[in-house]
């Protein structure tokens, strides 16, 4: 994958974090957490998968080789 493509999923990967942590803040105002257990476990479990994923991703992306700057790509650079 490029860092490009990292970027994307990673993301994505945010916006469900975001969304799924506000559900769950609804579910709790709302007393769902007790008359919901099994979907509220779910819902954790997917937070808890987006966090390790979207974790595995940036280091991942993190391990990636950096592209060389175009200044020092130039022929002679760094050679002065």
């Amino acid at each position: 994958m490029t860092i490009t493509e990292h970027e994307r999923v990673i993301g994505e990967l945010e916006n469900l974090i975001i969304e799924t942590r506000a559900t769950l803040a609804r579910f709790d105002e709302a007393g769902m957490d007790e008359q919901m257990p099994v979907d509220y476990q779910r819902l954790h479990d997917i937070y808890t998968k987006a966090v390790n994923d979207q974790r595995a991703y940036t280091l991942a992306m993190l391990d990636l080789p950096a592209p060389i700057p175009q200044t020092f790509q130039r022929q002679g650079r760094g050679n002065e």
